[in-house]
């Protein structure tokens, strides 16, 4: 398992985004480092975790609970397939661009440490957005994307330290229990009825996902997952 690639954006003004400033950072290159990793700090405050990559609209990214985003280059072949298209890696406006790494299937709380460097801990899924279909420029790819149910994860930084396209990837915590971030994409997305079954991934959940499935419990009477 490795980092095939590491990619980094640059604030881009562009039409599609539903970003007031009109500007985005999801056209992520590849570059070879190394690249400094560290917690970004709170959602609405911290961006990315990367240096010198950018997040522009901290309303829905960046943060520490959302502080790197990784999609496996197998998902995205199969999505050059679909598409019948060329997809680099970082065109999904992932950060890490992995091989050998079942990203969507990961467990919540998973911990992955890249080469020697840092230590990330596996928190949500992306969820698409106007400014991906925007960017991809694909005719109802918000909805297709969903459908796919391989969302690739979200990771917050436990540990800074440096990375670079290539370094391992090794798997060195990972929970007992069932919530993969596939899982979790479900449940916020299309089968809500699966939120009170998140609550087993315990504090390494993302508090937002957290919240949603609690105020679920509260209005249906659901109990926990766990």
């Amino acid at each position: 398992m490795k980092l095939l690639s590491l990619n980094l954006g640059r604030a881009e003004a562009v039409e599609y985004t539903d970003q007031p400033e009109g500007v985005t950072g999801i056209g992520k290159q590849p570059v070879e480092g190394p690249v400094r990793v560290a917690a970004p700090g709170a959602k609405g405050v911290g961006g990315s975790g990367l240096a010198g990559d950018a997040v522009c609209d901290l309303r829905h990214h960046g943060g520490d609970d959302q502080a790197v985003y990784a999609f496996a280059r197998e998902d995205l072949d199969a999505w050059e397939r679909t598409l019948d298209r060329q997809l680099p890696s970082g065109c999904f406006g992932e950060n890490l661009t992995t091989e050998g790494v079942d990203v969507s299937g990961a467990t919540i709380g998973e911990r992955w440490r890249i080469g020697t460097g840092p230590l990330l801990e596996v928190t949500s899924s992306r969820i698409p957005c106007r400014t991906f279909q925007g960017h991809l420029g694909e005719k109802g790819w918000v909805r297709r994307f969903t459908q796919e149910g391989a969302p690739g994860a979200y990771l917050r930084v436990l540990e800074p330290g440096e990375i670079r396209a290539g370094d391992t990837i090794e798997v060195v915590h990972r929970p007992e229990h069932e919530v993969t971030v596939a899982l979790q994409f479900r449940a916020v997305t299309t089968e809500r009825d699966l939120l009170p079954r998140l609550l087993a991934a315990g504090d390494a959940l993302h508090p937002e996902t957290v919240r949603q499935a609690r105020a679920y419990m509260a209005k249906y009477g659901a109990r926990d997952g766990s």
